[in-house]
């Protein structure tokens, strides 16, 4: 198939087609207002959206061919910028486009910052308690991912699905992965600031906030002495058990130049990188440790870390689904991951975990109780011993293949996790699903 008019490559460049800018608007709210054609791969598109008071600036690298096989479908890798830069910096400083040339990917490089570059840290802010723009991880989880599948040819699967990004990308690369886990096969952290609780981070958060708008430093998550549950809830160490099932990479110099220099960011997102090594060794999770010695928090490093890691990335999408029980860690009042919904009933804000979840059952921590309904893992209608910490009873699958289960754990603690002086008792309760088969008669 030729084409050949810049009109139609400009078009099948950016996955779209001729239709009216308005229909071009997906389910997710982002508004397509203009096009760009930037090289014979490379596009961007511009976007409006309530979660953002400004225009949103997306760059896509399609890969070649892209035009000429239009029934071909294609993984995505989502690239995100650090701190200070904008969409275009992977292209612009990253050599993006040339590292990615002759893959079979799309990449997808959305925006991090706001109206000062200066950082959202994939995150909705908390803006002093009034909540509203900008709502970073509702734009970027909620409406771009789903706006990519529906307006690209994507394959619109986990399976399919990666995420990378350096400094505060980093640290949303791995945040996004973890809060949701059942969107992304790979996650990598390039000089990633992946450990908040490194109290060397909290000055820079609070000055990249102010620098980005925040009507105070504490903008984004709130006082650290105060919300520091809200702090841990976004923070890769925190969230590392909901990493498992992944292809993870952290990659990080150790702050001192060739030349004899020294570079203060990259040693502190150095020991941050440490920290998240440990803990997800402290797991058993697997993954690539590239602590490579030196290097400084600089775009060569950066761009060297994306060509050694995408052949990584390339291998992941090539492994196909893969389905294995998970732990998962939120500090919401209700989540839901995997097709799993957990709502929790307790009287403070504090972490709950659904541990092991599988068709097997699972264990669940924290306190109060809480509904869990199941992922359509089971025969529909079929009769199963479900067995709830000491009780035993037999339930039928719903007819999407779920249960419904109320789960009790224990007194509900009264004060936040984490408030200074409080006392946070988790409580564990195991439930196990086993399916009960009809009895055989035997004629006589």
């Amino acid at each position: 198939m030729r084409i050949r008019t810049a009109a139609a490559l400009s078009l099948a460049l950016l996955g779209l087609t001729a239709a009216p800018t308005a229909a071009l608007a997906s389910a997710s709210e982002l508004h397509v207002d203009s096009r760009t054609q930037l090289s014979p791969r490379l596009g961007e598109i511009t976007m409006s959206t309530a979660a953002l008071d400004f225009p949103v600036h997306v760059r896509v690298l399609l890969p070649d061919g892209y035009a000429s096989h239009p029934h071909r479908r294609y993984p995505v890798l989502y690239l995100l910028h650090g701190s200070f830069d904008t969409a275009a910096s992977w292209t612009d400083k990253g050599a993006a486009e040339q590292l990615t040339a002759g893959l079979p990917m799309i990449v997808v490089m959305p925006p991090a910052a706001g109206k000062g570059n200066a950082g959202g840290w994939a995150t909705d802010w908390w803006n002093e308690g009034r909540g509203g723009v900008p709502r970073w991880e509702t734009f970027t989880i909620d409406q771009l991912i789903p706006w990519v599948d529906e307006n690209l040819r994507t394959v619109p699967r986990r399976d399919k699905r990666a995420i990378a990004g350096l400094s505060m990308g980093g640290f949303s690369a791995m945040s996004y992965a973890a809060r949701h886990p059942d969107l992304f096969t790979a996650a990598a952290s390039f000089s990633g600031a992946v450990d908040t609780n490194d109290a060397e981070a909290w000055p820079v958060i609070q000055g990249e906030t102010l620098a980005d708008g925040g009507a105070t430093p504490d903008s984004i998550w709130g006082p650290r002495a105060l919300d520091e549950l809200t702090w841990r809830a976004h923070n890769p160490w925190d969230l590392a058990a909901n990493l498992g099932n992944m292809t993870l990479s952290i990659r990080t110099g150790n702050g001192h130049g060739p030349d004899g220099s020294y570079d203060p960011i990259e040693a502190a997102v150095h020991d941050m990188s440490v920290a998240l090594h440990e803990r997800l060794d402290g797991f058993g999770i697997a993954h690539l440790w590239d602590d490579y010695g030196s290097g400084t928090h600089s775009w060569p490093y950066w761009q060297r870390d994306l060509r050694l890691e995408l052949p990584r990335i390339v291998q992941a999408f090539a492994q196909g689904p893969r389905r294995r029980e998970f732990t998962y860690t939120s500090a919401d009042q209700a989540f839901g991951v995997y097709g799993w919904r957990v709502a929790m009933q307790r009287a403070a804000p504090e972490f709950a975990t659904l541990v092991n979840a599988s068709a097997r059952g699972f264990e669940l921590r924290g306190s109060g109780s809480a509904t869990v309904r199941t992922a359509r893992l089971f025969r529909p209608r079929a009769r199963y011993r479900v067995t709830i910490g000491s009780t035993h009873r037999t339930m039928r699958a719903d007819r999407r293949g779920r249960f419904t289960l109320q789960v009790p754990l224990g007194p509900a603690n009264a004060i936040q996790q984490y408030t200074p002086g409080a006392t946070t008792n988790v409580f564990s309760t195991r439930v196990e699903i086993v399916r009960r088969h009809a009895r055989k008669h035997h004629r006589i």
